[in-house]
């Protein structure tokens, strides 16, 4: 269950056809999908859109482990909205959940971690300063 805080951040999605098998609903991979859009959207909306990632920071982020439950479906037209939620900062490690709902309810979640790695070398790296920053204290 999702219980917002002020570091929930919420992508609204709207389910197209592509997303939906003959009998118009979701795709179980095509969460995964909405799930990633809204994590770049999170951190273009803290400033770290992934060309200054990649320009700037010299870093990109790469999934290490996700671990997703499904407890309804998605169906054609549905207008969900995809949150995530950063839970524990680590020197190169931020773990996420992340959920779908729609009209409140959810449809899957989501534990999410992902690594900083150099953006030339795909090494393990520190989480800028900045982003650090910008994150504050996580628990």
């Amino acid at each position: 269950m999702l219980i917002p805080n002020k570091n929930t951040f919420t992508l609204p999605v709207r389910v197209y056809y592509q997303d939906t098998d003959a009998g118009g609903v979701v795709y179980h991979s095509t969460y995964l999908d909405f799930m990633e859009r809204a994590r770049y959207e999170w951190l273009r909306e803290l400033g770290f859109d992934i060309h200054s990632l990649i320009q700037t920071h010299k870093v990109i982020f790469m999934i290490r482990s996700l671990n997703i439950e499904y407890y309804k479906p998605a169906l054609l037209d549905d207008l969900l909205q995809v949150a995530v939620q950063p839970e524990k900062l680590g020197r190169s490690r931020i773990t996420l959940t992340q959920h779908v709902l729609r009209s409140g309810a959810t449809l899957a979640s989501a534990t999410v971690h992902a690594v900083c790695v150099s953006a030339d070398r795909l090494k393990l790296v520190s989480v800028p300063p900045a982003l650090r920053h910008k994150l504050g204290k996580l628990s």
